[in-house]
């Protein structure tokens, strides 16, 4: 039965070293919570740090720690002091952490961070590596490990690996900055399915994608090498009952059962029944908006104030990160604003603030969550913000209003609760007014919605959509119908070929043999493409043809001193081994001049594009220009030049990042045609990466062996992952 391998930055453990006794204690929380059922169906593994480094363990303790962790199911990686120093608090939460919420003042981009990130990352992989079998499937959480699903899918390809992120992924234009950008991406692609909690994460992600590494998405797929990448959203939810069972429970404790925190709450309510609450719970992070807030309330105050001595705010900061210096000005600031707050507005009887800087067992939670009126979440950014939903789940008679910033993930879904700018003081204080204002009919409508829609999408509700959606991965592929060339079907090609009386090898030129270039002209044969050309071209029995939309001239340069055969400008010249070019079309060129100026337009517009000009066709290309500028600009160039060139016997392709124009009467098809008419091959072989060479496989006999480069669909019968593989195949014919 295949397993669920989890992987995160930390065990769902709470692992303690007291005087040498180990103590491991379940964490809780939204991610141990939510993967919970995953991680007990089938024999999951859990895989992280145990929050011990090695330093702390001896070889007798660290046995005993992973002999603890095995019991439940997990196992972990080991890492050192300097891997947490430059891996987690290093790259991680100064390089990585403030960059995709959008602080990009509080990044630093150190050498020796990115080196630990990558060795840390590793670390992970050897671990999950040395734990799965055949037909378990991995999912990895997170921005502290973007590198492990690539790390995973080359060492075990056919895994089934899916990635979430749990914090917001940023704008291109954020995200361009960070150095190693290609790294990361190119990481995160390892996974067949990217989670994101939102549809904007989603979005600026699939952007990166398609401006960064040039790749081809279609809606929510990303087409990369020989796999297909899809991209969702998936808004994390949390477990319901827990909060709202709690809740209830809470309101049947006599006043004995109260605890010393709900007795002082209690007391602060019943002073008067215009007092209020108004509740804010955070980690202390300066995404989180705290300082904001405070100051917004001081705002509201002194705009309201009406209001004075019946509301208070009550805070609650979780310590977070505390030796990084950003957090701690924050804590700096934070105290410093509610002491001004406080010495300021205090009365005898009446603090604005009461603020604590701790934690807060689960209890104490409720107590809070029940308690107050008004729950103020205003983070700056924030990948989803849990808190938000836990309190309106607490809220068992419906009562309570919630006050949400749009700039957190959860607003996207939770459009009843008061929406604000957490940057614009005189919206929030106007919202804490209808807040307080709000009729008992309207909070009760609003939370009714809210509380439906939470208990329907509930966290476990969200692990069971990824992994259902991570499984329908798997048969994405079987809509390209081509199979991949296997070392069996190799030996099979190879042993064909070696049994042949005559042989045709034709080959593509541009994206088969040789890789893209952003400039046509400087896409010249390496060495080492000449050597396996020379080399096959010697072969006994065997004629082989490079077949080409490039021109007759560059051809000339390049092959000019080979004995190749060759086919130019889609089929309009050939010239054989031994002998000079011959013309296989006769065709004019004079409509050239109605439809440059038109391409020239075009370029004028769409920075980054291109005219390239043969002699019988002209091209325009568009590799270097904005993406998504470009897919406007090919919709309307193409629809241009259709009505133009209907009646002209000229047509248009499409190529890799390319429109070409010439005329309808010539393809690779054609001149493929011919060549297989002037002699009786028993073995023909074709291969090509481009929507042209489709004109070739339609051609040749239904037993040849037709191979396209990159997962798309095609008329082949095989595929081929990159240029890499074909000089791999080349190779095999050099050799055999």
């Amino acid at each position: 039965m295949s397993r669920t391998i989890i992987v995160s930055n930390r065990l769902p453990l709470q692992v303690k070293l007291n005087n040498n006794e180990l103590e491991v204690v379940p964490s809780v929380g939204g991610l141990a919570t939510g993967m919970k059922s995953v991680h007990k169906e089938g024999d999951g593994i859990w895989i992280g740090w145990s929050g011990l480094t090695e330093e702390e363990l001896d070889a007798s303790l660290a046995k005993k720690v992973d002999k603890a962790i095995a019991k439940e199911n997990c196992a972990s990686v080991n890492l050192t002091e300097n891997d947490i120093q430059n891996f987690y608090y290093g790259l991680s939460n100064r390089a990585l952490w403030p960059l995709f919420h959008y602080f990009i003042e509080y990044t630093e981009f150190e050498r020796e961070f990115w080196e630990s990130y990558k060795e840390v990352n590793q670390k992970f992989a050897d671990v999950v590596i040395d734990h799965l079998e055949d037909g378990d499937q991995v999912w990895v959480h997170d921005y502290q490990l973007l590198l492990l699903p690539q790390m995973i899918k080359d060492k075990k390809p056919s895994t089934s690996v899916g990635f979430f992120l749990h914090i917001p992924f940023p704008s291109y234009e954020i995200f361009r900055i960070f150095p190693w950008r290609e790294e990361l991406l190119t990481g995160m692609l390892g996974a067949d399915l990217l989670g994101f909690h939102t549809y904007d994460y989603e979005r600026h992600f699939l952007s990166s994608i398609k401006r960064i590494l040039r790749l081809d998405v279609k809606f929510n797929e990303i087409t990369y090498h020989d796999r297909i990448v899809k991209v969702d959203s998936f808004p994390m939810g949390i477990d319901y009952k827990k909060f709202h069972n709690a809740a209830s429970n809470h309101t049947k404790q006599s006043s004995k059962e109260r605890s010393e925190l709900q007795k002082r709450l209690d007391d602060h309510i019943q002073a008067s029944e215009d007092t209020k609450l108004i509740l804010s719970i955070d980690r202390l992070d300066y995404t989180k908006g705290i300082p904001n807030r405070i100051r917004a309330f001081e705002h509201f105050l002194n705009k309201y104030p009406q209001f004075k001595e019946k509301v208070r705010l009550i805070m609650l900061a979780v310590p977070s990160r505390s030796n990084v210096p950003q957090y701690q000005l924050l804590k700096k600031e934070t105290d410093e604003l509610v002491g001004r707050v406080n010495g300021q507005l205090a009365t005898v009887s009446w603090t604005p603030i009461w603020y604590f800087y701790r934690s807060m067992p689960f209890d104490n939670l409720i107590d809070l969550y029940t308690s107050a009126d008004i729950a103020l979440i205003t983070p700056v950014r924030d990948g989803m913000n849990l808190v938000a939903k836990e309190y309106v789940a607490t809220r068992t008679d419906k009562s309570g209003v919630l006050i949400l910033s749009e700039m957190a993930g959860a607003s996207k879904e939770m459009n009843e609760a008061i929406m604000i700018n957490p940057n614009n003081f005189d919206q929030i204080a106007d919202a804490i007014k209808q807040a307080l204002e709000m009729p008992l009919e309207e909070q009760i409508a609003r939370n009714t919605i809210l509380q439906e829609r939470l208990e329907r999408y509930s966290v476990e509700k969200w692990a069971h959509e990824f992994m259902k959606s991570l499984e329908a991965t798997k048969n994405i592929g079987e809509v390209i119908v081509s199979t991949k060339l296997n070392d069996q079907l190799y030996n099979k090609i190879i042993g064909d070929h070696k049994n042949a009386e005559s042989s045709l090898i034709l080959l593509d030129y541009d994206g088969t043999l040789k890789g893209f270039h952003d400039n046509p002209k400087q896409a010249s044969p390496d060495t080492t493409l000449l050597e396996l050309l020379d080399k096959l071209n010697n072969k006994k029995n065997t004629d082989v043809v490079i077949i080409s939309g490039r021109d007759k001239e560059t051809f000339e340069k390049w092959f000019g001193n080979k004995n190749y055969n060759l086919i130019t400008d889609h089929g309009v010249w050939l010239k054989k081994s031994d002998k000079d070019w011959e013309a296989l079309e006769r065709l004019k060129n004079d409509w050239m001049e109605n439809i440059r100026p038109i391409l020239e337009t075009f370029v004028d517009r769409t920075p980054g594009t291109f005219i390239e000009e043969k002699k019988y066709s002209l091209a325009w290309h568009y590799r270097k220009a904005d993406p998504e500028l470009a897919q406007i600009r090919t919709i309307e160039l193409n629809t241009v030049l259709t009505s133009l060139i209907s009646n002209n016997d000229l047509s248009v392709l499409k190529g890799n990042k390319v429109i070409e124009i010439k005329s309808s009467s010539v393809n690779k098809g054609r001149a493929a045609s011919r060549l297989l008419s002037t002699k009786n091959y028993d073995f023909v072989f074709t291969i090509g990466d481009d929507w042209t060479d489709e004109y070739m496989f339609e051609e040749v006999p239904e037993d040849a062996y037709t191979v396209k480069v990159g997962f798309k669909k095609t008329k082949a019968r095989y595929y081929v992952k990159d240029t890499n593989e074909v000089r791999t195949l080349l190779q095999k014919f050099v050799d055999a």
